[in-house]
């Protein structure tokens, strides 16, 4: 610095010299250069990549993921197989060069070999045992043949079982015992058995063979598998054809009651119920129908009876016997009679009687057999004709009762009415149906009265003493049903279930609070009466139906019945009740029962109903009828009520083998005995 001033420093003028130019020029040629060269290849990769991924979804593969990184083209993903991955790499080299494809994918590990599916069907019928199916290693397979060579000794046992050594589930063991019980059991089944469920289908001799099997198969279930049965019963051969119904100081009733079909059935339990008869009628459906017209004749006599409100009609095939008591008058018997012979069906042949005051000085001859309770001790007194009589009374009692059972106490009188072996006889074979009861034989009458264990014995009766007795002639029958000696009784059938539930619920309602699922604390007593009911039917199929007015939306109407229906369900279950055959449908307002405008209408909508699902056991039930179509709703629910369980045998078309034309009396029917 001097005298203050800043020097300055003058630079020489730039001059681009040609060599300088030169230089520039080609620096700015290589970077374009090398601009260009980095969009080609951003290009190239962008358009493998889009080739290489097209290829692929076209064939199929969804599972690469495609990635370029410069020339290379990454394949990323998981393959189910090396198979799949082996592909993909294929479809990805026809696109670009293989060279060029960098495997980055994975394969899923094989998984390890899964245990087989252990299952057995076992059918058995008169023929022999037929095992099919694969069990596990170990001792099962020996000792279920040696089990099933036992049960048939002098059948061939067909074997064509397999062994698997792998481990069973637990619940493979409580099914293959319950099937095997199974099978000891049924004389005539098909069992199917895997770790999850046992199905059985099976064929019983009778009606209550039948009842005695789902009894038994009912109980001890294993926990944890599904056990399904559907056991069928032929209709039994009856033979005598018999019907009798009674009228006297004890009420209307049926000693024995027979139809050929369903509806036959009902028709015969309605005019029983019109007549005054109560309670559940047992009114068997069998074979052996002396005419199509069998319903017809019985409403008749029916209704005779009900008139001369003392009586009884006896069907015997087509043999009709009416017995009126002494004190229906002369006048009102002769009027009764005359018109049942015109309105009987041309087939039947009709023996009326009316009973007269017995003299009580005259002492008839009897003929006595007490049977006596626990130690079925029979004692026979009074009147026998002679040696050779008393001889064959004490041969059939003692082959009927045992012989160290049978004591004998008898006089001979040679003065006896004629028939009279044939009515003791007749009456000792009768009594023979009671666990304890008498025998009375009188010239006029043979009665027998007592307990039995069956619900079928006083039909039994009847049609012994009316085929034995013969057509007209008089009998008495009062047997008592004592349910403490049937092994049976105390399962009830499936409609018997839902009547009784039924009768609980039309006394009294499941109520809820408004809007709510929760069951009143005042519905206690009648959730304890269903569970009561309900603990004796076992497994009988059920539907828990929950219903509402039509107040509130559809949906929210269908939702609250729903989770109602469900709250009576986990209420019996947590008073004991097995509710694996119950189910829980809620049905909103969708099926109202009265006017949903007024308050009294839609209390009535809102309302849990018990029905069977299909016949209770898995078949298909028959609709309700409607009572506007035909009889009133309370005839209706009266004759439902009165009627027994049975098959239904409607479609039966087997042709009758009754008399064409009109006679005096009807011909014999092949093989029928007096």
């Amino acid at each position: 610095m001097m005298n203050g001033l800043t020097p300055v420093i003058k630079l020489p003028p730039f001059r681009l010299t040609p060599n300088l130019a030169a230089a520039l020029a080609f620096v700015v040629a290589g970077i374009l250069s090398l601009l260009i060269a980095w969009a080609a290849v951003l290009l190239v990769e962008r358009l493998s990549e889009r080739a290489v991924r097209s290829a692929l979804l076209t064939q199929g593969v969804t599972f690469v993921t495609v990635n370029a990184d410069g020339l290379r083209m990454q394949l990323t993903g998981t393959a189910d197989n090396e198979a799949q991955r082996y592909r993909a790499i294929n479809i990805a080299g026809a696109v670009i060069d293989a060279t060029r494809i960098q495997d980055l994918m994975e394969v899923t590990p094989a998984r390890a070999v899964e245990a087989p599916r252990f299952s057995l069907e076992m059918l058995r019928n008169d023929d022999g045992i037929q095992l099919i199916g694969l069990l596990p290693e170990g001792e099962t397979k020996e000792a279920l043949l040696a089990e099933a060579e036992a049960l048939q000794p002098d059948t061939q046992l067909q074997d064509m079982l397999e062994i698997a050594a792998h481990a069973p589930p637990e619940t493979w063991g409580p099914a293959l015992e319950f099937a095997r019980k199974a099978l000891a059991l049924l004389p005539r089944s098909k069992i199917t058995v895997d770790a999850t469920a046992v199905r059985i289908t099976a064929i019983a001799a009778s009606d209550q063979q039948k009842r005695s099997f789902e009894a038994s198969l009912a109980s001890g279930q294993p926990e944890g598998v599904r056990v399904s049965f559907d056991i069928s019963a032929p209709r039994p051969v009856i033979t005598p054809f018999t019907l009798r119904f009674v009228m006297d100081e004890a009420g209307a009733r049926f000693d024995a009651c027979a139809a050929d079909t369903e509806r036959a059935r009902m028709r015969i339990v309605a005019a029983a119920t019109a007549a005054g008869a109560a309670g559940r009628q047992n009114c068997v459906i069998g074979l052996g129908v002396p005419t199509p017209s069998w319903a017809d004749a019985a409403e008749i006599g029916i209704k005779a009876v009900a008139t001369l409100q003392a009586a009884t009609i006896t069907f015997k095939d087509a043999d009709v016997s009416l017995q009126a008591a002494a004190t229906v008058s002369q006048a009102e018997f002769d009027r009764v009679v005359g018109e049942l012979e015109a309105d009987l069906p041309p087939v039947f042949s009709l023996t009326a009687k009316l009973e007269k005051a017995e003299n009580a000085r005259q002492g008839p001859a009897e003929f006595t057999a007490v049977l006596a309770p626990e130690t079925g001790r029979l004692e026979m007194r009074g009147r026998i004709a002679d040696d050779l009589q008393r001889s064959a009374v004490d041969s059939f009692a003692k082959a009927a009762f045992g012989s160290a059972n049978v004591y004998q106490a008898t006089r001979l009188d040679a003065d006896l009415p004629d028939g009279w072996p044939i009515r003791v006889l007749a009456g000792l074979l009768a009594l023979a149906e009671l666990e304890h009861g008498r025998l009375l034989v009188r010239a006029d009458t043979v009665e027998v009265s007592g307990v039995t264990g069956s619900q079928t014995a006083r039909a039994r009766i009847s049609q012994i003493l009316s085929a034995k007795l013969g057509q007209g002639e008089s009998f008495k029958v009062d047997v008592t049903y004592d349910v403490a000696l049937d092994p049976v009784a105390a399962l009830p059938t499936p409609q018997e279930c839902v009547e009784d539930v039924s009768a609980i619920l039309a006394k009294r309602k499941v109520v809820f609070p408004p809007g709510s699922a929760e069951i009143d604390g005042t519905a206690s007593t009648v959730m304890e009466a269903l569970a009561k009911v309900l603990a004796r039917c076992g497994r009988v199929q059920m539907e828990i139906a929950g219903h509402t007015d039509a107040q509130g939306s559809e949906e929210g109407n269908r939702a609250l019945s729903q989770t109602r229906a469900e709250a009576v369900l986990l209420a019996l279950q947590g008073r004991q009740v097995d509710v694996s055959g119950l189910t829980a449908v809620g049905y909103g307002e969708s099926r109202p029962t009265a006017d949903n405008d007024t308050e009294a209408g839609r209390e009535a909508n809102r309302r849990i109903e018990f029905t069977l699902v299909g016949d209770g056991r898995g078949g298909k039930a028959a609709a309700p009828q409607d009572p506007a179509a035909g009889a009133s709703a309370e005839t209706t629910a009266a004759t439902t009520a009165a009627m027994a369980e049975g098959p239904d045998f409607s479609a039966d078309s087997s042709p009758s083998v009754a008399p064409k034309e009109k006679m005096m009396r009807p011909k014999r029917r092949p093989g029928a005995t007096d």
